[in-house]
């Protein structure tokens, strides 16, 4: 498995967040985390992305703890595109691309070699931005500057990309922009995806396994289809729904609030 967690536990100061979270990742597989606010989806990414130091348990990267790994070490196999992004002043497209190639680099090598220049290119190519190369970043709109930092994650070079949020602050066309996107680079470039995403149906709709979070803990995972029931979106969701087949998968309808019944006081086995 390129990621797993084992027993994974952690959050911040000396509160856990999530505990006890087995969870693996397949190869060439999308995964995305599900749950309420505050069921600890975000919480988890940290935690396997090495950006948060576990409580207990262990990630693994490639079989190895990936905190034991150097931060650049790491970087050569997982890429982060987090929920918020930091927009460098003065930089272009192109020079916020290139800085993903610093984790194949010696430090005092400014210029990129030959194969960083290849990867540059091919990420610009992938989203579709190289016509915006020399544009500055804080010119970019919101759908423009996500494809500009999920470029330089792709220019990485991973064989495992996390993505918290992805779709928040887009626009339902560059929602499915995104997500068509990143399930081109999935099917056809081998790519590995963990997602935390907080709709529903885009979700089903794209991922290959859901894993589903309530209060820190792994309720469920299974195929978009066995999760998607009526009695777990009632346990995790608290919320009753039509479960609708349509022509991009099964999808669900919300109708209205409810209470978790009394058979979800135990969790589903992952």
């Amino acid at each position: 498995m390129p990621l797993e967690a084992r027993q994974l536990a952690g959050g911040y100061s000396d509160r856990p967040i999530v505990e006890a979270i087995n969870l693996a990742l397949a190869h060439d597989e999308w995964l995305s985390l599900l749950g309420a606010n505050g069921s600890g989806k975000s919480t988890l990414l940290r935690l396997m992305s090495r950006i948060l130091k576990p409580q207990g348990g262990v990630a693994l990267l490639d079989g190895r703890d990936i905190h034991q790994l150097s931060p650049t070490a790491a970087a050569r196999k997982l890429a982060l595109l987090p929920q918020q992004q930091t927009v460098p002043d003065g930089l272009t497209v192109h020079q916020l691309v290139s800085l993903g190639r610093s984790p194949h680099q010696p430090w005092w090598q400014w210029e990129l070699d030959a194969a960083g220049r290849e990867q540059v290119e091919t990420a610009l190519h992938w989203t579709e931005i190289a016509h915006y190369r020399d544009r500055p970043v804080v010119e970019l709109s919101g759908g423009e500057r996500q494809r500009a930092f999920l470029a330089l994650a792709l220019a990485q070079g991973p064989k495992v990309l996390l993505l918290d949020e992805p779709t928040t602050f887009l626009d339902l066309h560059y929602q499915l922009q995104l997500l068509e996107l990143l399930k081109r680079l999935n099917q056809q470039q081998g790519l590995s995806i963990i997602t935390v995403l907080h709709d529903i149906n885009l979700a089903a709709r794209y991922s290959d396994r859901l894993a589903l979070l309530r209060q820190g803990r792994l309720w469920a995972v299974g195929t978009p289809a066995a999760m998607l029931t009526p009695q777990i979106l009632v346990e995790v969701f608290e919320i009753q729904a039509a479960i609708i087949e349509t022509p991009v998968g099964i999808q669900i309808c919300p109708l209205m609030a409810a209470q978790p019944e009394s058979s979800g006081l135990m969790a589903a086995p992952a």
